[in-house]
């Protein structure tokens, strides 16, 4: 029996900038979210990226240069990231 027990997603609420990166590739992508989280320290960033490998690319980034991902909905390409203060 699986006891693990996982947070709501973020609601539109939830986030103070919204961007939508399309298909941006993983280059393009982090160097636009790190001018992005730079210019609004300590907001929530809700980030929607369809490039293929976001998903492992954006956690990375993240964990790289102490921005917070506090959640992601694989089914919409969203990320949602707390830009370090």
């Amino acid at each position: 029996m699986n006891t693990m027990t996982t947070a709501p997603l973020p609601t539109q609420a939830d986030h103070d900038v919204e961007w939508n990166a399309g298909e941006l590739g993983c280059g393009e992508l982090v160097l636009e979210l790190r001018q992005r989280v730079r210019q609004a320290p300590g907001k929530v960033f809700k980030i929607t990226a369809l490039d293929p490998g976001a998903p492992a690319d954006i956690p990375a980034w993240c964990r790289m240069t102490n921005n917070v991902l506090i959640a992601h909905d694989p089914q919409a390409s969203a990320f949602w990231i707390r830009a370090k203060p």
